[in-house]
């Protein structure tokens, strides 16, 4: 752009990937409309962001915070005063040292005190939900901050009508053209046997019931002549590694931790994926029939829900976390069967993809921004 709008921006939030990475995705665009920008990570100590953010090249504070333990006699709990009382502290004076124009929130613990004392200040704040059911920070701070940009439509349940702008969920950009990668992607994973492939991934840390359900159906797979990007996590790698004789099984790829996930996307027919709320946004932009298993480790059971957004649209099919490790091998081979349900399922999947969600909450960053400037 012509003027230097934005100059000074703020973003906090944090503790999984779910979180980090959008942040990241806005972070960038904003750094491509306004490269001299600044752009300062506000987030909770001991928590990933703490290293993943530095690694993306920017800076960040940390705040002693952590969330409230369900067990009220829990002696977390009886830290949680002093920690909120120090992070509403360091959080003004991050705010007086900085003076951000704008303060952007993506949830997670980091992001209340922040966003609240900005919005003590009468800053503009901005908050980014990317789950259909929304996390406890962002519905505490619905009600106070002048923007709410959500990954999912239909939040209208949860947070104030007239502040709400369905985005979608900012991506990272490398997943955003896949064209003329499926070749590469099969020579990557070194499988170009002729046989569908199938990605399976439950995470950065992996998904112990998804891996048990690969590893039941491995004879099956073979038999079928189904190859496998099988992306275990790094947790279970090496048990894995060890205790199945990969060499009899060519049509399996194993790796604990895909750096090129582009290539994964573009290789597969079929994926199978957790459910959250970041690989839902990616898997919707990638277009593939997919097979979603929900966590039910996470909070409030928000995985579910949002694989629930997508079934009943038939964008997805749903396959409850216990009953993956007896049904895998048949919900896979039924799907690849059905060439109806895949292009449906597919087309279905392509319509819900939001590729330019990161640009459009920088927009509504810019008409924040510009609304407070001409009222100083």
């Amino acid at each position: 752009m012509g003027t230097m709008l934005l100059h000074k921006v703020i973003i906090s939030g944090g503790g999984t990937g779910g979180h980090i990475y959008p942040a990241l995705a806005v972070a960038e665009e904003i750094n491509l409309r306004y490269p001299n920008c600044e752009i300062l990570f506000v987030g909770a100590k001991g928590r990933m962001e703490m290293e993943k953010v530095p690694n993306a090249g920017y800076p960040i504070e940390g705040l002693w915070i952590s969330g409230f333990e369900r067990k009220l006699l829990s002696k977390k709990n009886l830290q949680f005063p002093f920690k909120l009382f120090s992070s509403l502290r360091k959080s003004r004076q991050l705010l007086n040292t900085f003076k951000p124009q704008i303060a952007i929130g993506v949830g997670g613990f980091a992001s209340g005190p922040l966003l609240y004392a900005a919005s003590r200040r009468n800053l503009p704040t901005l908050i980014q939900e990317q789950n259909s059911f929304p996390g406890i920070t962002n519905r505490i701070l619905a009600k106070r901050v002048d923007c709410i940009c959500t990954g999912f439509e239909k939040m209208e349940k949860w947070f104030p009508a007239d502040r709400i702008v369905h985005t979608g969920n900012p991506l990272r950009r490398g997943i955003q053209d896949l064209t003329d990668k499926s070749d590469e992607g099969k020579r990557h994973f070194k499988l170009t046997q002729g046989g569908p492939i199938v990605f399976v991934m439950g995470g950065s840390l992996g998904a112990h019931s998804m891996n048990t359900a690969v590893q039941n159906a491995l004879e099956d797979l073979k038999k079928a002549n189904i190859q496998v990007i099988w992306q275990t996590g790094s947790r279970y790698f090496k048990s894995i590694e060890s205790e199945i004789d990969l060499k009899a099984y060519p049509n399996i790829s194993v790796v604990d931790f895909i750096g090129r996930m582009d290539l994964a996307y573009a290789a597969s027919d079929l994926i199978v994926s957790r459910a959250g709320a970041m690989s839902i946004a990616e898997l919707a932009l990638v277009g593939k029939p997919t097979i979603l298993v929900p966590s039910p480790n996470v909070a409030e059971d928000h995985q579910t829900r949002n694989a629930e957004a997508l079934t009943k649209s038939n964008a997805a099919i749903l396959l409850a976390d216990k009953e993956v490790g007896t049904q895998f091998f048949a919900s896979v081979t039924a799907l690849l069967n059905n060439n109806e349900q895949r292009v449906t399922m597919s087309a279905n999947m392509k319509s819900i993809a939001r590729p330019k969600a990161a640009a459009a909450v920088v927009d509504q960053i810019e008409k924040l921004v510009k609304l407070s400037s001409r009222s100083k």
